[in-house]
């Protein structure tokens, strides 16, 4: 388990948490998907025009994103795809993070281009841990990994060969 503090940049962290999120956002936007559906059709069916439906879907994914992930860090410790990449969200101490914690560090996740921008500050400007996104650093959380991924490499040496038979 890795949960001391991290001041070099490791890019097998990042693409977990990339994958973690892509897997994430699926569930997400089946889950919105569905209910913007059943949401157009009850405004087509009553014969009101929508002018701004197709910012509604966005809005929405932002908002279910913000609960899914808040929820999921808080009873969990992480989000599903987080879990079955073997991430998890904690305080800088390592304690479980708080509800709180959790939403500010989720706060960026409400549209896309604050995601982004969050994760490139992260990045860029130079932390005490550089597993961090910018709002990670804010709220007091870091992402750990407790187990060894499959992007490392593997640095351990090939056990030795059986001794000859007598």
């Amino acid at each position: 388990m890795s949960t001391g503090k991290s001041s070099q940049f490791d890019v097998n962290h990042w693409i977990l948490r990339i994958i973690a999120y892509l897997i994430d956002s699926i569930i997400i936007g089946i889950i919105a998907g569905i209910i913007f559906i059943f949401a157009i059709a009850a405004v087509a069916f009553s014969g009101l025009f929508f002018v701004g439906y197709y910012l509604f879907f966005p809005f929405l994914f932002g908002i279910f994103e913000i609960i899914y992930f808040v929820i999921m860090e808080v009873y969990w410790g992480a989000t599903l795809g987080k879990k079955i990449l073997g991430l998890e969200v904690q305080n800088v101490n390592g304690n479980k993070v708080t509800f709180e914690k959790s939403f500010i560090r989720n706060i960026s996740k409400i549209y896309w281009l604050f995601l982004l921008i969050d994760w490139l500050l992260g990045i860029v400007i130079p932390g005490q841990d550089q597993r961090q996104k910018y709002t990670d650093r804010i709220a007091g959380t870091t992402v750990v990994s407790l187990k060894q991924t499959i992007f490392a490499a593997t640095s351990q040496p090939p056990p030795p060969p059986p001794p000859p038979p007598p």
